[in-house]
């Protein structure tokens, strides 16, 4: 299943998500929320968070990048499975390096999902509307 798409859901007074209904099957048996580059959260279905997991152990610790991802791949990130309304909670320590509210946006990227603050989304999209448009099909 590729996920694509924006949606605008809400966090609840505990800091729960509703997730899309249309990737709640896929999510059902078990995901990962953890800190994503650009100030988004990243939720990965448990086996695509397996594989990144993998790739970043099989880079070595002696490269101080490889380091530093892993850090903040694993320090930061929350197991959990949605309950039967769809829902999971986002622990306070992400909504505040995401900067999550009330309003959230949450988009598809292929195989994950980013849940973003929705002024930051604005001016993410903003700026890489821009260079999507700026694009030259003969560049490589």
């Amino acid at each position: 299943m590729l996920f694509m798409g924006t949606y605008t859901p809400k966090l609840d007074d505990k800091g729960r998500l509703f997730l899309p209904a249309k990737f709640r099957d896929r999510l059902a048996e078990g995901l990962v929320v953890t800190q994503g580059q650009d100030k988004c959260l990243v939720v990965w279905p448990t086996d695509v968070f397996a594989e990144e997991a993998e790739r970043a152990a099989a880079r070595p610790m002696t490269n101080r990048a490889a380091r530093r991802y892993a850090r903040v791949l694993f320090a930061g990130g929350d197991e959990s499975t949605p309950d039967k309304q769809g829902r999971i909670g986002i622990p306070a320590h992400l909504r505040e390096y995401a900067g999550l509210e009330r309003d959230v946006v949450v988009i598809g990227v292929r195989d994950r999902l980013e849940i973003w603050n929705p002024a930051a989304w604005r001016e993410f999209q903003l700026e890489a509307l821009e260079e999507f448009a700026d694009l030259d099909e003969d560049d490589d």
